[in-house]
């Protein structure tokens, strides 16, 4: 798809989000739509939304999806300003009678019974995570602060291939724990570290999923580097800085 493209399947999850505890939507009928190419959003029936929606009467207009209308969402004691929009005669007939949510503009989303976060799950990227003996040397200023044969290396649809060292192989001394934490719908929550190597301190230079979700179990623990703020070398060879 390009940048202006619209591409809407149905879901076959049952998909719920919820705002001050309150349930907003319930639906076994939610559709996943890419907006853009890198991951879908959640849109869903406007007959399975349990919350009020509140017009605004303000608009933003998508080259793709057309006009569409701004909402405030009202569950019990709680509100979300304009965190629901419709797009009642968009071009992409599709969305008519559907409601998009901002997802970070509610408290929690669910998947059956698994809770997601950021985005929803696409059903076309995958992880893989594989033990590998290749020899991996992380450098920040030339001060070695990783060396290890006994990495984790995990390839995850579209992105570049990041190595994931164990602790013993990393001088964690040198890490500084940093406030920044990220949250990814296929691997869960990783906290962050900067790298202090005695002359200067790179910021969120490495992170780590202490309790990854199930499907990516494999890197508990283990610690990557980000290889546009660090040296990443693998077998010689310095990877991409992206």
């Amino acid at each position: 798809m390009t940048e202006h493209d619209v591409r809407v399947e149905k879901s076959p999850k049952r998909v719920r989000a919820y705002l001050g505890g309150v349930a907003v939507l319930d639906t076994t009928n939610a559709r996943l739509v890419w907006e853009v190419p890198y991951y879908p959003q959640y849109y869903v029936p406007r007959s399975d939304v349990r919350a009020e929606l509140v017009t605004t009467g303000r608009t933003k207009t998508s080259r793709s999806r057309g006009v569409g209308n701004l909402h405030t969402v009202r569950a019990g004691q709680a509100e979300a300003a304009e965190a629901a929009t419709t797009y009642d005669e968009s071009p992409v007939e599709a969305l008519r009678e559907l409601v998009r949510f901002k997802f970070d503009a509610l408290d929690a989303w669910f998947e059956e019974d698994e809770q997601v976060y950021t985005h929803p799950r696409s059903p076309y990227i995958r992880v893989d995570i594989l033990p590998t003996s290749r020899h991996v040397v992380v450098e920040a200023g030339g001060v070695v602060v990783a060396e290890s044969a006994r990495t984790h290396v995990l390839f995850e649809t579209g992105l570049p291939p990041r190595f994931y060292a164990p602790q013993p192989d990393v001088r964690m001394e040198l890490l500084r724990a940093s406030e920044h934490v990220t949250h990814c719908p296929y691997k869960g929550r990783a906290v962050h570290w900067a790298i202090d190597n005695g002359t200067e301190v790179v910021p969120d230079a490495a992170w780590s999923y202490p309790t990854p979700l199930p499907e990516s179990i494999r890197i508990a623990g283990l610690v990557s580097f980000y290889p546009s703020k660090v040296d990443v070398i693998v077998d010689g060879v310095m990877l991409p800085a992206r």
